[in-house]
């Protein structure tokens, strides 16, 4: 444990540090660039700079490869690996709207890396019930996560500051409970996307100043994925992700297709003349978790944020739960 200290703190020093200043002059290039899109959610013809995953991806991958150099594990290289490719396949679909199974097959291949490399468990671990062997089904498992926890972080992309801010919540809370586990090496591994998440929130919380795009909210979604593999804590990381995945939900539920949000003509909320937001009454429109929290009536977009983060906190502590339970009868 006491060999950990110093890779973690040099990596989560450069994870934080690295975001924080590099982005400030990627919003600058972007706007310069004209790469910026319509914020929907204010007054007027607000402009913000698109997409911001360059510097998360470049803050992820030094701090990881600092780990690397002293820890030699290949669970580092299958997140780095992983990451880095979802972060090129959300780059692709910033550039270009793909179509709605583009990301999700796309995230599939991104995720066999862990399985080439050998940086997984097959043994699925259930609170109370212990392991389960799964040895072929866990190969299944490993291709359908990174989609799902890559496109459960995108999706709740909506608001100004809420994908970035979410991760904050969610990444540390996952780091929290592998050091519970004892799973001293992932965890010290899986910090810096809690940093790299903190230093890209300060430019994206309301107002923002740049948006993480698909390349930054996937990159974000498949390290997590990623962590929660090599680390064997898949059941506790989809408890933490809960808010996010029933808002994947509601929307495949609704518009009952894999389809691009940008594709769907419906929109789930409405602006009042205050430009506050209200849920919609259009019935064509898809049901998400924003659209829910406001069906008690319109809120501000930071106010509907709040109440995200109070989700992701409540799935956290039922996450940290599930691993004192896990640590004691397993």
């Amino acid at each position: 444990m006491i060999e950990l200290i110093i890779p973690t703190i040099i990596s989560c020093l450069l994870a934080f540090f690295i975001v924080f200043f590099i982005t400030p002059p990627l919003i600058k290039i972007l706007e310069k660039k004209n790469f910026v899109v319509k914020d929907v959610n204010k007054k007027g013809n607000v402009m913000i700079a698109r997409p911001g995953g360059l510097s998360i991806i470049l803050g992820i991958i030094i701090s990881e490869l600092i780990f690397y150099v002293f820890l030699q594990l290949n669970e580092i290289l299958a997140i780095i690996i992983t990451t880095t490719l979802a972060f090129f396949i959300g780059y692709v679909d910033d550039r270009k709207t793909m179509g709605g199974w583009f990301k999700p097959v796309m995230l599939a291949i991104a995720a066999l890396p862990i399985i080439f490399i050998g940086a997984y468990d097959s043994d699925l671990t259930f609170p109370l019930f212990g392991d389960v062997q799964i040895p072929l089904l866990y190969f299944g498992l490993i291709i359908f996560m990174i989609p799902i926890t890559g496109n459960t972080i995108n999706s709740i992309d909506v608001l100004n500051g809420v994908a970035s801010g979410f991760m904050v919540i969610a990444s540390f809370t996952l780091s929290i409970c592998l050091f519970i586990l004892q799973n001293y090496e992932i965890a010290v591994i899986s910090l810096p996307l809690g940093f790299v998440s903190l230093a890209f929130y300060k430019y994206h919380k309301t107002p923002s100043k740049i948006f993480p795009g698909d390349s930054g909210a996937l990159a974000f979604g498949a390290m997590y994925g990623a962590i929660a593999i090599v680390g064997g804590v898949e059941i506790i990381a989809a408890i933490i992700l809960l808010p996010a995945i029933i808002n994947s939900f509601l929307f495949l539920s609704s518009v009952k297709r894999i389809v691009e949000h940008r594709q769907i003509k419906g929109k789930p909320v409405e602006h009042t003349d205050d430009f506050k937001l209200k849920a919609t009454k259009d019935q064509t429109a898809p049901v998400t978790l924003v659209r829910l929290i406001l069906t008690n009536g319109p809120l501000s977009e930071k106010q509907v944020g709040l109440e995200i983060f109070k989700l992701a906190i409540f799935s956290g502590i039922l996450g940290i739960i599930t691993a004192f339970f896990m640590d004691i009868f397993v």
